[in-house]
């Protein structure tokens, strides 16, 4: 059925690992680069919190998951993934460079590119992760996640970190320009590695919504989904906060952010990675879970007294938000790619993404009311608790 060889497992996940760091690179510069800057050319701040919104074709991309399918996946001939990734991302290169080329406080203008280079780069990866599931052995899955997570921090740092210094070193637009050429070295490898090895192949399956959720082995997989993100994600977002009231400077938390997210983010993704190959999915999870519910449950008991020492709060804070998450969800990845039809990966994998993109929003905000309303000490050992009860649901379903 294939007329061409397969490329290696090396050129494989080098160029995914790529266009994974390219669309965090898209990401970091959106909500992290582009709120300092416009907040630096005199935008209000209820106008920068509209920020958020241009993650929607994040957490809705699984709509239109099938449609991308069934043009990459067509009944005969070559996969079409090299298409996808070159259109999808031609429209973020010459967005990005539009962006350069208005002011940083027309806001309006920013959002409408932006909102388009989203839905570029959200297509991008629907087609990126269903070519993962289907071209890589279950044996390379855990090196295929490591990829997507350890790209995902590298790319935000570069995005958030490289784009903010190159605003502040020289200007707007050749920051802005810079990061839509990175965009283009990074799509290189997938490009000219990978997409020459397409092979020719008949299919019978049509990919759909309908097929992935008549799935019970995908149905239980969004629960489990949802439990495990809430146990991993819910309360990181008031570390930042809780450390400030704690007196650590707004700098250093920063600096922190930036560390957590270049280094001891990428560090533990490809840990992750070595794990899962060695020890399987389940075990992974577990211990992310673990290692979790005690940052919690040390945190918690920090809201309540002074008696830890903030270097050690500070310590705790970065391998929770950086480390912990980044090792657990190399994890769950791996598991989304097991539980997705090859068939359809892109549309099921999708559907697992636009369930963490989801509980994420809803915990995320419902995290904030119960800090304000009963303190951190109450969040954080809530949050623990929830990462402890998850245990049992990983061992009952998690592959070993």
């Amino acid at each position: 059925m294939a007329t061409t060889n397969q490329p290696s497992p090396a050129v494989l996940l080098t160029g995914i690992a790529a266009l994974y760091v390219a669309q965090s690179v898209i990401g970091g510069m959106t909500w992290t680069g582009l709120p300092a800057v416009m907040r630096e050319a005199g935008v209000s701040l209820d106008r920068i919190g509209l920020v958020s919104l241009i993650a929607l074709p994040w957490v809705l991309k699984f709509l239109w998951a099938p449609a991308v399918e069934r043009y990459r996946l067509p009944v005969a001939g070559r996969n079409r993934s090299g298409s996808i990734v070159l259109v999808g991302g031609l429209v973020s290169v010459l967005g990005l460079i539009s962006v350069g080329m208005l002011d940083a406080s027309n806001w309006t203008g920013l959002f409408t590119i932006l909102i388009v280079v989203a839905f570029a780069a959200s297509t991008v990866d629907i087609a990126c992760d269903g070519f993962a599931v289907q071209s890589l052995a279950q044996r390379h899955h855990g090196w295929a996640n490591a990829a997507q997570v350890g790209g995902a921090y590298l790319g935000a740092a570069l995005g958030g970190g490289l784009f903010l210094y190159l605003v502040g070193t020289s200007d707007w637009r050749l920051a802005t320009w810079s990061m839509a050429g990175l965009v283009v070295l990074l799509g290189m490898p997938f490009l000219f590695g990978v997409v020459r090895h397409m092979p020719i192949e008949a299919r019978r399956h049509v990919p759909s919504l309908g097929h992935a959720l008549g799935r019970p082995l995908l149905r239980r997989g969004l629960i489990v989904a949802a439990i495990f993100v809430l146990a991993q994600k819910s309360a990181l977002g008031m570390i930042g906060p809780f450390l400030v009231d704690k007196g650590v400077e707004l700098t250093t938390v920063g600096i922190l952010n930036g560390v957590g997210t270049l280094l001891i983010g990428s560090a533990a993704a490809l840990i992750g990675g070595v794990c899962v190959r060695s020890w399987g999915i389940r075990p992974v999870l577990l211990l992310a879970l673990a290692l979790q519910a005690a940052a919690l449950s040390l945190l918690a008991f920090a809201g309540w007294t002074d008696a830890i020492p903030v270097p050690v709060l500070m310590g705790v804070a970065i391998g929770s938000t950086s480390g912990i998450m980044a090792f657990g969800f190399v994890g769950l990845y791996a598991q989304f790619m097991r539980w997705s039809d090859p068939r359809q990966a892109g549309v099921d994998f999708t559907l697992f993404q636009s369930m963490d993109a989801l509980v994420s929003l809803a915990g995320g905000v419902a995290a904030g009311y119960l800090a304000e309303a009963l303190g951190y000490g109450v969040l954080f050992l809530g949050a623990s608790l929830v990462a402890l009860a998850s245990g049992p649901v990983m061992m009952r379903f998690a592959d070993r």
